[in-house]
């Protein structure tokens, strides 16, 4: 496709993980509503079971939050049994939204010219 750039899914979209057991749930949001169709068509529920391939996820469900912007990814068995149950010194999902936040996405080159015209936000503070 002509006219599209890769950028990081950081630049059209935040997110928030937490985990109960061996189940870990991403939040991700659109920081703007009109790059919310194009999420919903490359942040696959494949896509984030291929990210995540090496933990072994036992499924992977997104639930669409159209009015949100926002999607609900929860995957199942890739924490290794859990806080309680882990060997590995942290079990916790909590860091691995940013795992997902690392994904390639295309984008129209006009969209990536800059970031305020993907996230709306200047870089100000």
């Amino acid at each position: 496709m002509s006219g599209l750039v890769t950028v990081k899914l950081h630049r059209l979209a935040h997110a928030r993980a937490g985990d109960k057991g061996n189940r870990l749930n991403i939040a991700l949001f659109a920081y703007r509503p009109e790059t919310w169709p194009l999420l919903a068509e490359q942040v696959t529920e494949d896509r984030v079971a291929a990210l995540f391939a090496d933990r072994r996820p036992a499924w992977v469900r997104r639930y669409d939050l159209p009015l949100l912007h926002g999607f609900n990814f929860v995957l199942d068995d890739v924490l290794q049994g859990g806080v309680n149950g882990a060997l590995n010194l942290d079990g916790h999902g909590k860091t691995l939204s940013f795992r997902l936040l690392g994904l390639d996405v295309r984008v129209p080159a006009a969209m990536a010219a800059g970031d305020e015209s993907i996230t709306g936000r200047t870089g100000k503070a």
